[in-house]
């Protein structure tokens, strides 16, 4: 990675799936491209028993069938090794914003472990692509690389396309940031400073976590769902809810409160 300073491990990923839905679905393959600062690199690469049957639309489009991960291990023995190879590591890839880090979140909170990605810096090659060129990694490769990808929805061949479209990136464009911290700027928006989870479903106002989504409930006291209405704090547990607001919840219902930051914003 020669057009771009790294002060830290660059985890570059790539998941193929049983479908798009981070909270339904699971990963069957995962591969990572770790990039050290001193130029070295490591590539992992991993088949995963989802536990549940692959859609043949999904086969269709990775052609990773049922049977070629029959024998493989589930993603709860893989969990240690994965966050021993990922720690410390910044994140990169092609649609990790929207699509791997959310699944590796819930991947991991489903094995019992706890992965916070909001403290790593992010490189997503497809932010900058859509912000430059808009369109998906095979034409990527072809704009930016003049070259084709018959390995296409293979995870280790599509994070070895994304790395190279990124390098041609950070080339082609002068104007893109050269540090980590500043291309995680370009490529992350700014999460909202009052949210406690990552999807806003709960908010800081006036140092109390309240609820930020709904028409009968936005705005009530987690504390004083918690006491007076668990009902529905129970509900958000078995619904369609990501991982991190289902722990706070959970806690919530445990007695157990987060501290509010040291300077909650304004509800």
């Amino acid at each position: 990675m020669k057009h771009l300073k790294l002060d830290r491990p660059l985890a570059v990923l790539d998941i193929e799936s049983t479908g798009t839905n981070p909270r339904q679905d699971r990963i069957i393959e995962l591969a990572i491209i770790k990039l050290f600062p001193d130029g070295r690199r490591e590539e992992h690469v991993f088949r995963v028993n989802p536990e549940i049957p692959i859609p043949a639309e999904a086969t269709a489009i990775h052609h990773i069938a049922n049977a070629d991960i029959a024998y493989a291990p589930p993603f709860r023995q893989l969990a240690p090794q994965l966050l021993e190879i990922l720690a410390d590591c910044d994140l990169g890839g092609f649609g990790v914003v929207r699509f791997d880090i959310p699944m590796l979140v819930e991947e991991f909170a489903r094995a019992g472990f706890q992965f916070n990605p909001y403290d790593r810096r992010v490189a997503d090659a497809q932010q900058i692509y859509h912000k430059k060129e808009p369109r998906d990694l095979s034409a990527a490769l072809a704009f930016y690389c003049g070259e084709l990808h018959p390995g296409a929805h293979g995870a280790a061949a599509d994070a070895l396309a994304t790395l190279a479209v990124l390098e041609a990136q950070l080339q082609k464009y002068t104007d893109l940031p050269r540090s980590m911290a500043e291309l995680d700027k370009y490529c992350n928006p700014p999460r909202n400073p009052a949210w406690a989870d990552h999807a806003g479903k709960l908010k800081w106002a006036q140092g109390e976590l309240v609820i930020n989504f709904g028409a009968q409930n936005i705005g009530r006291k987690l504390k004083d769902l918690a006491r007076a209405d668990p009902k529905f704090l129970k509900w958000i547990l078995k619904s369609d809810f990501p991982a991190d607001t289902k722990r706070i919840v959970a806690d919530a219902l445990e007695g157990r409160f987060p501290a509010p930051p040291a300077l909650t914003p304004p509800a």
